[in-house]
């Protein structure tokens, strides 16, 4: 297995998209294709093209062509993948237009009629480029925000390219996506890719304080603006200033927090509590949740004038359930993390393993798959595990599986240890909130209480 990486090699098959209005030339460039191993899609147009591109690793595109024609077409996968390799069929005599085509970004064109092995060798070259560009791309983003962005399914990487073309535009972005799919990697990726990169990237979850203490959090108080407010605090907003804010889980707001949020967005200005006069921020705004916010706004829990300031640019990260032909690639990131963090010998996991865990459901997205794996690791002494490694649950208590209470004291100490540190980073990321923490950990608050209980960690916050 590899992290990350493109979706093919040079010599690996490529998923090609033939767009043509000919039926006659689509069969031929089908049945070529696909001799050679290629996995083939056909659009009759240009318009229907747009609607096929998910998956694809080549297009493959005639010139001439009713409604939105070759050239057009080209411009249009430009601005959403440009990445992707487009290469044109054109007839014979428009090798001027070709050349127009190739300074607009084409990678190739082919005038018709055109020999079969030649355009099996167009096709090679264009699946090699395009896996040399996106690693690249990959790894230029992972410098940025200090860590890998594994996976290669189309959603994921629509996704990444929308962040990465948003971040220097100084919009306001929403993230959607389920508890544990990445919402906090492509907040970081909006900030770090963004002329901001050098300022403060400040992050405030609405979900772990209190919505009494929420707008002091946000935007500050005075002296003597409340009980117990002895000195004059800045809110995050303020620590922001120049630099990028993450609201995560921002549907959790109470609504006199929605209000006043929607001010300081609409005037660029925030008046910390108790002050008489407002401040001048500069701060660019991120929210994430876990929420339908559209459907919290027709529910009439969150106001929809706030919905639509902070949803300029709205990205919604798939779960895992949606791509699990990433599993792999996340499985092998997390055993050599754990494997280097647990300092174990040589560890590897079965075909038999991998495939178990493929096959799973994981309602906690990658963050549940990452404690899954770390928990193998944990429970390990190295060698190879197999299928019969795994819990019946995912949610089962590692100190539970598989007799560990029969084995070495020592083995009972690093799987506790390693369970509560789980639990105090969960709880610390959190700001306290059990609730928040537990779905992190993607475990019930019931089960999270019981082995706060267990480890003696005492009362760390509440909802």
């Amino acid at each position: 297995m590899t992290a990350g990486g493109a979706t093919g090699t040079a010599t690996g098959t490529a998923t090609v998209l033939v767009v043509d209005d000919e039926a006659a030339i689509r069969f031929t460039l089908v049945e070529a294709l696909g001799d050679r191993g290629h996995t083939v899609l056909t659009a009759e147009s240009g318009e229907a093209a747009l609607g096929r591109l998910d998956g694809v690793d080549v297009v493959l595109t005639d010139l001439s062509m009713p409604g939105i024609d070759g050239l057009a077409l080209l411009r249009l996968i430009r601005e959403r993948d440009a990445a992707l390799p487009v290469i044109l069929l054109t007839a014979h005599g428009s090798e001027r237009v070709a050349v127009e085509a190739m300074r607009a970004g084409a990678h190739d064109y082919l005038v018709k009629p055109f020999d079969l092995d030649e355009l099996a060798a167009v096709v090679a070259r264009a699946h090699e480029l395009v896996g040399l560009r996106r690693a690249d791309e990959r790894h230029r983003l992972e410098a940025l925000v200090g860590g890998p962005i594994v996976g290669t399914s189309a959603k994921l990487r629509r996704v990444v390219e929308l962040a990465r073309r948003v971040a220097d535009r100084d919009v306001t972005v929403l993230v959607r996506g389920e508890t544990g799919t990445g919402k906090e990697m492509i907040a970081s990726l909006l900030h770090c890719a963004s002329r901001r990169r050098d300022r403060p990237l400040m992050r405030f979850n609405c979900a772990a304080i209190p919505e009494d203490l929420a707008e002091s959090e946000l935007f500050g108080h005075v002296r003597g603006a409340f009980t117990g407010a002895a000195g004059r605090r800045d809110g995050r907003f303020r620590a922001a200033d120049g630099g990028t804010l993450v609201l995560d889980e921002v549907a959790e707001l109470g609504a006199a927090v929605q209000a006043k949020l929607l001010r300081a967005l609409q005037s660029g200005e925030i008046q910390p509590v108790g002050a008489d006069v407002p401040q001048r921020v500069d701060v660019r705004l991120v929210a994430s949740t876990h929420r339908d916010l559209a459907g919290e706004v027709a529910a009439g829990r969150f106001r929809e004038d706030l919905y639509y300031r902070l949803a300029v640019v709205e990205l919604e990260l798939p779960s895992l359930a949606e791509r699990p032909d990433d599993i792999p690639l996340l499985v092998d990131v997390f055993l050599r993390r754990y494997q280097a963090r647990f300092e174990l010998p040589d560890v590897s996991f079965t075909p038999a393993l991998v495939e178990a865990l493929v096959r799973r459901a994981w309602p906690g997205n990658v963050r549940e798959l990452e404690n899954a794996v770390a928990r193998l690791l944990a429970l390990s002494l190295g060698g190879v595990l197999d299928v019969d490694a795994l819990e019946p649950s995912g949610n089962a208590d590692p100190s539970e599986a598989h007799g560990v209470a029969g084995e070495p004291a020592a083995l009972r100490d690093r799987v506790a240890a390693f369970e509560r540190g789980l639990i105090e980073r969960a709880l610390a990321e959190a700001g306290g909130n059990q609730s928040e923490a537990a779905r992190r950990l993607g475990v019930s608050r019931v089960t999270l209480l019981d082995k706060i209980r267990r480890h003696g960690l005492g009362r760390t916050g509440g909802d």
